[in-house]
């Protein structure tokens, strides 16, 4: 068992400790409150002519608390207003919305359409009217979160998996019961969603959004596109054609939705799948079959060729198409980017860092600090080759108290425009104003990463912080989590 975070008690601790792992996670101990914090200066953007006031962003989620046909409800509402009471001045996304209903992660998973328009409105508003009561709203950038979940898609039954892929994964087709022949997604196919998306495009800009975000991340869709190296057809197999996808979305709301800024949720590398071993460690699938090569498409191989910035070893990271990627961002005029890794289906350590797994994941492989500092790193070298984006970090909140050093640290040093807090925010909206005001953090709010606001979705339950959050403590979702976990 690695050291929790809170045994660390003094600069002195933490750093020894990060000198141990052998990691670069940069600190300072002594922090600033607002106005000389770096935290709390200002961030110019000026496509939409507008100044936000904190380096502080909160980032999108599932909640699984919508209703059956997509709509928010009062819990969706709740998170929101808490997402506005933390103080932050740029909401990427708030909630990760479908485009169709086919493409939902859950059957109560947000759906952008006509019908919902109205409950979208209510949710921004609902977000602003809580920010309002403690700070002005003039400084705030609210954008949404567009998405098809592909082969993560149930949009009938929680249990149900109904996947939409664009390609035979040599790994996760196994994985997650899918045979080789399975089906995958048509160009034409393709091209009608690429208008669905378009058109959520248009209804986000009428519900008050000031940006959409086209997902790019955690195994969804538009992440799977981009390592569609043994697809056929216009968007597989190059570099050009597996970001196509993007480029007719981006196009396709110029034209229709013009003044509407865009951003991209990019997981910017990737691993292959883990699975527990028998002592419930996470440990990487592999490739070869008794020690002999596997077959991939007809081809011998132990390459791994589908992580997306992976540098072909399954373990390694290797950057250069992620910046070609956010090069083709800049030439498309997108200039916020916010960067994450992996997905939560089969690599879920390196994209959130925890020190308790899930139900359905495994103990981690690693001190959960090498994931925080892999994220903050490879953040800061795209920051430092791509200086005109404007870029958002992740994987903050398993540093718990140490949170707040390392992000004055980052914004600083220019490693990250904004911090992104979002399992944090869930129990703790107060800590930016906190941090800002100089108080010390309240202890029995830090999100400990107990891994239960993703438990609870996996095993059917609305997300929640069951076990700080004293709203979701008094729920009945409550007791049958606890029964859930003991079996």
């Amino acid at each position: 068992m690695y050291p929790r975070i809170a045994q660390l008690r003094t600069a002195e601790q933490f750093s020894k400790h990060i000198q141990s792992i052998g990691i670069k996670l940069d600190f300072e101990a002594e922090l600033q409150s607002a106005p000389e914090s770096p935290l709390a200066q200002p961030y110019n953007l000026p496509t939409l002519n507008l100044q936000l006031s904190n380096r502080w962003c909160i980032l999108p989620m599932e909640g699984w608390d919508g209703t059956t046909d997509g709509k928010p409800t009062e819990l969706t509402i709740r998170r929101w207003e808490r997402f506005g009471q933390s103080g932050a001045k740029f909401i990427w996304g708030g909630e990760a919305v479908a485009v169709r209903t086919e493409g939902r992660a859950n059957p109560n998973q947000l759906v952008i359409n006509e019908d919902n328009l109205s409950g979208l409105v209510s949710l921004r508003e609902s977000l602003i009217r809580a920010h309002a009561i403690r700070w002005n709203t003039d400084d705030m950038l609210i954008g949404l979160q567009l998405t098809h979940s592909g082969r993560f898609s149930r949009p009938n039954d929680k249990k149900r998996m109904e996947p939409k892929i664009l390609y035979s994964h040599p790994l996760l087709n196994k994985k997650f019961g899918l045979s080789d022949d399975y089906p995958v997604m048509s160009d034409d196919e393709i091209e009608r969603l690429i208008d669905d998306y378009i058109v959520a495009a248009k209804h986000a800009c009428k519900a008050g959004f000031q940006f959409v975000d086209i997902k790019h991340c955690h195994g969804y869709l538009g992440h799977e596109f981009l390592s569609a190296v043994d697809r056929d057809g216009k968007y597989g197999g190059s570099f050009e054609n597996r970001t196509r996808f993007l480029h007719e979305i981006v196009d396709g709301i110029h034209t229709e939705v013009p003044g509407m800024e865009i951003g991209v949720r990019l997981s910017a590398f990737d691993f292959i799948p883990f699975k527990p071993d028998e002592n419930g460690i996470g440990i990487p699938e592999r490739l070869t079959v008794d020690g002999e090569p596997q077959t991939v498409h007809g081809q011998s191989s132990t390459v791994y060729r589908h992580a997306f910035g992976g540098d072909g070893s399954g373990l390694g990271i290797n950057l250069s198409e992620p910046h070609q990627f956010l090069g083709q961002c800049e030439a498309l005029g997108i200039r916020l980017i916010n960067i994450t890794a992996g997905s939560p289906y089969y690599v879920p350590h390196i994209q959130r860092p925890a020190l308790f797994p899930p139900s359905d994941g495994y103990s981690p492989p690693e001190d959960p600090l090498v994931g925080v500092a892999r994220l903050i790193n490879a953040t800061a070298d795209l920051k430092s080759k791509h200086p005109n984006l404007c870029f958002i970090g992740t994987g903050y909140s398993y540093l718990q108290e140490w949170l707040p050093n390392v992000a004055q640290n980052v914004v600083r040093t220019n490693k990250a425009d904004f911090v992104g807090l979002g399992r944090m925010v869930l129990t703790y909206p107060e800590l930016c104003a906190d941090v800002f005001e100089g108080k010390p953090l309240e202890k029995k709010k830090i999100c400990r990463t107990f891994s239960d606001c993703t438990t609870a979705p996996r095993k059917g339950l609305v997300s929640g912080c069951y076990p700080l959050d004293e709203f979701y403590k008094a729920r009945p979702e409550a007791n049958l989590l606890k029964e859930a976990k003991q079996k």
